[in-house]
């Protein structure tokens, strides 16, 4: 990726020039991917929101597919992390949960486009080979999560009968799902979402 391709030495660009450009590829490809949908989206597609001629994109992304990759993986390795923190980082079960979904919410915060590909693709994604690590990283993350709640229940603060396999399908789907209808910089701040989530998840409706 770093390697100078030819003809680029000529052009007097600098390295954060072609690098500010990637990066701009690569959050629109990732607009276009979650509206659209990824086989929907050409690689002319993309060069036209960007402005550019379709080749050129060929100077930073060798195909679609890596765009896709790149977005992906991102997504991926960095939520995983941050959700394995929480749970190094703290001992009560019912602190780690609150940490879980902020972070969760966070993301969906911070990274629209690639929450949204994430539940658009995942599914035929982890099918092919090339992006077998999605399924491998829904698993590690999944988890996570059933370690929580299952230290939970040891702790008494999640009920004992509760099949915690069925409550974080529940979970997950109710949390990422919030990417169809939150708006960052809307009226609702990304807290109070995330603790309207956890005051109903833990005190319910009634």
């Amino acid at each position: 990726m770093g390697v100078a391709r030819s003809g680029e030495a000529a052009t007097g660009r600098e390295p954060g020039a072609r690098s500010g450009r990637r990066d701009q590829l690569l959050e629109i490809a990732a607009g276009l991917f979650a509206t659209q949908g990824y086989a929907e989206t050409t690689m002319r597609d993309i060069a036209d929101a960007t402005g550019i001629l379709a080749g050129s994109i060929y100077h930073h992304f060798s195909s679609k597919e890596a765009m896709l990759d790149e977005l992906l993986r991102g997504f991926l390795v960095d939520l995983h992390e941050r959700f394995a923190a929480a749970e190094r980082e703290n001992t009560d079960p019912q602190e780690t949960l609150s940490t879980l979904i902020r972070i969760s919410f966070s993301c969906i915060s911070e990274s629209p486009h690639a929450v949204a590909v994430y539940q658009n693709e995942s599914a035929t994604l982890q099918r092919q080979e090339a992006f077998a690590y999605v399924g491998d990283y829904g698993v590690r993350i999944e988890r996570i999560w059933l370690r929580v709640l299952t230290a939970g229940q040891e702790a008494g603060v999640v009920r004992s009968g509760l099949d915690v396999k069925v409550a974080y399908l529940f979970m997950r789907d109710a949390i990422w799902s919030a990417v169809r209808w939150y708006r960052p910089g809307g009226q609702l701040s990304l807290e109070t979402v995330a603790d309207q989530y956890r005051d109903l998840l833990y005190g319910g409706l009634f």
